[in-house]
């Protein structure tokens, strides 16, 4: 079998040459970072994890009429997509006051917010993806006025579905990241969510006891991330009651 082009690395995933033009295979990593990278780890298990947990949400997202670049999973750590040209932008949805909303407003962990709040950040590494306003994303071309009030748009959708599935299971949505990406059609474009969406990018709390469900535990040192993801994925049925972990796969290409 013929090696596959790596395209992209990044600090959870590998993109690699799709087997059609205008896909490519996305491989879940068990690495796991924090402080824009200044804090890494190897956690068995968990790729295997946001693998299953993204194409559940993405799945959802389809089901409900929400464009994404997901198109099926292949095995344990991959998953099929489609090819987007990606906004650098990262789209945030608060629910409640966490991290550095907390941090640059000095309002207390879990204070509910009046409205949910649509933040941008520039995907920029070397700079620590700093939060910028809509006025620079239109000046500096980054996305138009358009894209901008439809990226809010399919952000606050996505965040609707995601509520609603989290609070079903007993888990609160406290805020989440996403990526959005343009597909072509001739002259024209249309937005579509892209990257993931799993314990990596979203606050998930319990929400009887508080207990963090997401990558805090890994940033915070609250214990087992691994555990952590497979009680989100337990609660949403994608792992069997009995699974108390996720064992490290042999990858099947």
């Amino acid at each position: 079998m013929a090696r596959r082009k790596k395209i992209y690395e990044g600090k959870a995933k590998i993109m690699y040459e799709g087997p059609e033009p205008g896909t490519l295979v996305q491989y879940f990593k068990d690495d796991a970072t924090a402080f824009n990278a200044e804090k890494r780890a190897t956690i068995e298990g968990k790729g295997v994890l946001n693998n299953r947990l993204s194409e559940y949400f993405m799945t959802g997202l389809t089901q409900v009429g929400i464009p994404n670049h997901f198109i099926k999973r292949i095995n344990m750590r991959e998953q099929l997509i489609r090819s987007v040209e990606i906004i650098p932008l990262e789209v945030i949805v608060r629910n409640f006051a966490a991290g550095s909303l907390s941090t640059r407003l000095g309002m207390a962990e879990g204070t509910p917010l009046p409205r949910p709040i649509v933040e941008f950040c520039y995907k920029d590494d070397a700079l620590g993806d700093p939060l910028v306003s809509e006025e620079h994303v239109i000046a500096f071309g980054w996305a138009s006025q358009q894209d901008l009030d439809d990226m809010i748009a399919l952000a606050l959708r996505v965040n609707d579905f995601l509520s609603g599935v989290m609070m079903a299971v007993g888990i609160k949505l406290v805020d989440f990241k996403i990526e959005i990406g343009r597909v072509w059609e001739n002259d024209y474009h249309r937005l579509i969510v892209a990257d993931e969406i799993s314990p990596d990018s979203c606050r998930l709390w319990d929400m009887q006891t508080g207990q963090k469900l997401d990558k805090d535990v890994f940033r915070r040192d609250l214990g087992n991330l691994a555990d952590a993801y497979t009680e989100v994925a337990r609660r949403l049925g994608v792992l069997p009651t009995n699974v108390t972990h996720a064992p490290k796969p042999t990858l099947i290409n």
